[in-house]
């Protein structure tokens, strides 16, 4: 008569059942924060939520209000401008930028009709969340950033479409 389990398999299977029983546990009571109940610090009492270390972008950042107009901003536009978005769009924003011409998608030219008359922020939020072809540089490009680029954005569109009488006379005067 062959049996079964071998008198060795059987206490080791009652003892590997035993373990695995004793290892389950009610969820219920793990302690945890409820979820109806916003948490306000962690367990070694540090704020929540976390603040993000510096110099990094949140991965799900807050709309931010634009900032001030300043000559400063238009400068740091400037300078994260042709950083990250004059390979597409070119340093005078009408989409012929190295990678165009290497035989990418023309992005549209930010002197066209519908987007020198879309407001500001739809430049901040294309940046953001990214838009046909282009993707978001939320994770690569700060919120205060963002507007900064908007607002040299603007300034390109104003540059390019500048009134002759909208000049002061001394740069009139230079005009051919």
């Amino acid at each position: 008569m062959t049996r079964l389990f071998p008198a060795v398999l059987l206490p080791a299977l009652l003892l590997g059942t035993a373990a695995l029983l004793g290892a389950c546990d009610n969820m219920a009571k793990q302690p945890r924060d409820k979820t109806w109940t916003p948490a306000s610090s962690t367990s070694d009492g540090r704020a929540w939520p976390p603040q993000p270390a510096p110099n990094t972008v949140a991965r799900e950042d807050r709309p931010q209000p634009p900032p001030a107009l300043t000559p400063a901003l238009l400068a740091r536009g400037k300078e994260r401008y042709e950083i990250h978005c004059t390979p597409c769009h070119g340093y005078l924003g009408d989409g012929d930028g190295m990678i165009v011409q290497r035989g990418f998608p023309r992005p549209p030219s930010f002197h066209s009709d519908a987007l020198r008359n879309a407001p500001t922020r739809h430049f901040y939020d294309v940046a953001t969340n990214g838009w046909g072809a282009m993707y978001a540089y939320a994770d690569r490009v700060a919120p205060d950033d963002r507007w900064a680029i908007a607002a040299y954005i603007r300034a390109l569109q104003a540059s390019q479409h500048a009134a002759a009488a909208d000049l002061p006379d001394a740069v009139r005067g230079t005009l051919r």
